[in-house]
């Protein structure tokens, strides 16, 4: 088996449509599910958020719709985007983090375009976790201490977006690095070519 991190924020359609997708990766491969405050992420590597530039905002979420109409999966936008992510992530942290789990959240979200932050959207991301008190399990210590700890340990692994895959420290950062990740299972040597060591430490030629 093959051990691999999956690191998502629910605030981000990339992650559920490459979830789509899992059906396609090996089995060999053992997906450990991370969820993470992407927030974290843009504010310690110094980044906006894609929806935080208005002409890539407009891009992205007809990206997203273009792509789940290829995969021929349900998408639906919740009415605001962004918004607060955090009582979704605590509930998926709270019932266990699984794969499951994060797919009942993810339906919710985008499957029927419920607004997450919303009281209704709490309500149905509980019920879809089978979390009977959704507000204890959003403000238990344990919850957000696991939470924060995911953040912390995605920057050590040097994840600077979300959905990230990290394989024997290697990153795979986005759906459309899928396929790039498929082919470095195959070939764990990829990244060990001459022309792949060169690009990977080239010198900073300007910085601004």
């Amino acid at each position: 088996m093959t051990e691999a991190k999956w690191y998502f924020d629910f605030i981000s359609p990339f992650a559920y449509l490459q979830l789509a997708r899992f059906s396609t990766l090996p089995g060999s491969l053992e997906i450990t599910a991370v969820p993470v405050v992407f927030a974290g992420l843009l504010t310690h590597w110094g980044q906006l958020g894609p929806a935080e530039i208005p002409p890539k905002r407009c891009f992205v979420y007809r990206f997203f719709q273009w792509n789940a109409d290829r995969l021929d999966i349900p998408f639906a936008m919740p009415p605001r985007h962004p918004y607060n992510p955090l009582p979704s992530l605590r509930l998926c942290v709270a019932a266990g983090a699984q794969i499951d789990h994060v797919r009942a959240v993810y339906d919710v979200i985008y499957g029927q375009g419920i607004q997450p932050d919303s009281p209704k959207g709490i309500q149905a991301i509980a019920k879809a976790l089978d979390i009977t008190d959704s507000e204890a399990a959003i403000n238990d210590p344990d919850v957000k201490a696991t939470l924060r700890v995911n953040t912390e340990r995605a920057i050590k692994d040097g994840v600077f977006g979300v959905p990230s895959f990290v394989v024997n420290r290697e990153i795979f950062w986005g759906g459309d690095a899928t396929d790039m990740l498929l082919d470095y299972l195959d070939n764990p040597a990829l990244f060990q070519t001459s022309e792949m060591k060169r690009i990977s430490n080239m010198p900073m030629g300007k910085t601004r």
